[in-house]
């Protein structure tokens, strides 16, 4: 049987939830909102974000945009190179992104199939190169899903510290995953604050921004 887990800090969890909750409501409507037609490009930037910095995958899905990379043929790794928003590994990711393109008719039919988030998130990992748990997870979560974690660093960092988990994994198997989003979930109910507000305090603790 595994031990009762010994939270700690709760108090002070609460009152910056409080304090933070009306900007993280805003943030988790504005993902409710966003509409099929930009599903490519919220896509798009989960592809970018791994080993690069979130302000510079937004800025390149900008760029992206711009180019019109969903409805012409150009070649992304020239705009994923510019220096003012690199992304690192770009002719990999730029590879990635004209295979999530081409794949776009079967993505949307999995995203509109009415399955369950964690399922739609299965078929995501199996089916489109470069999204890993955590990427299929952060994608569904900005078009509306909700309870799928998020384990980056700022995540397992913030578990450690409330007592969820005592170390952070080095390496996250599909299994090691389930386990730490299911005491995720557990933390969340006994604090009774939605899993998906935590994630984005947590997210504001590290980066004073409640990001996307």
């Amino acid at each position: 049987m595994r031990r009762r887990p010994s939270y700690r800090d709760i108090d002070v969890l609460r009152r910056e939830h409080t304090e933070r909750q009306g900007a993280i409501l805003a943030r988790l409507s504005d993902f409710a909102a966003v509409p099929a037609s930009e599903y490519f490009y919220e896509l798009a930037y989960c592809l970018l974000t791994p080993q690069s910095s979130a302000a510079n995958a937004s800025k390149a899905v900008e760029q992206l945009k711009r180019a019109d990379l969903l409805g012409s043929d150009i070649e992304p790794s020239e705009i994923l190179f510019i220096k003012s928003h690199y992304i690192r590994f770009h002719n990999t990711k730029a590879r990635r992104l004209l295979e999530a393109k081409r794949k776009l008719p079967a993505i949307l039919s999995a995203l509109s199939s009415g399955g369950s988030s964690p399922d739609i998130r299965l078929w995501l990992v199996g089916n489109v190169r470069g999204l890993g748990w955590k990427e299929a997870s952060h994608f569904l979560r900005n078009i509306g899903h909700r309870n799928l974690a998020i384990l980056d660093r700022h995540i397992l960092r913030n578990l450690r510290h409330h007592g969820v988990i005592r170390t952070p994994p080095r390496s996250l198997t599909p299994a090691r995953y389930l386990v730490i989003e299911q005491r995720f979930l557990d933390f969340a109910d006994a604090v009774s604050i939605p899993m998906d507000e935590l994630d984005l305090l947590f997210w504001s603790r590290e980066t004073g921004e409640i990001m996307k």
